[in-house]
């Protein structure tokens, strides 16, 4: 199983484990262009925060798209 982490502030932490924000954005920079483009991921390791105590959550990763200057991560199922 391929994962991607990222971390997220918690607005948006809770956006996503609320099951309101179904897409995830990053810019398209070239740090995350060599992270992301042409390559696939089953599950995205989300973090909230940095400490070693942060709340963590794996989502589905149902696809990652570039649109414009943005990648669009596209999230799916929450599974844990």
């Amino acid at each position: 199983m391929k994962v991607l982490y990222l971390t997220l502030h918690k607005k948006w932490f809770d956006m996503i484990a609320g099951c309101e924000k179904t897409e995830e954005y990053r810019d398209r920079k070239p740090y995350w262009i060599k992270r992301l483009r042409g390559k696939r991921f089953d599950v995205i390791h989300f973090r909230n925060g940095y400490r070693p105590t942060s709340r963590i959550m794996m989502v589905e990763c149902l696809g990652i798209e570039e649109n414009g200057g943005e990648f669009v991560i596209k999230l799916g199922e929450i599974l844990k």
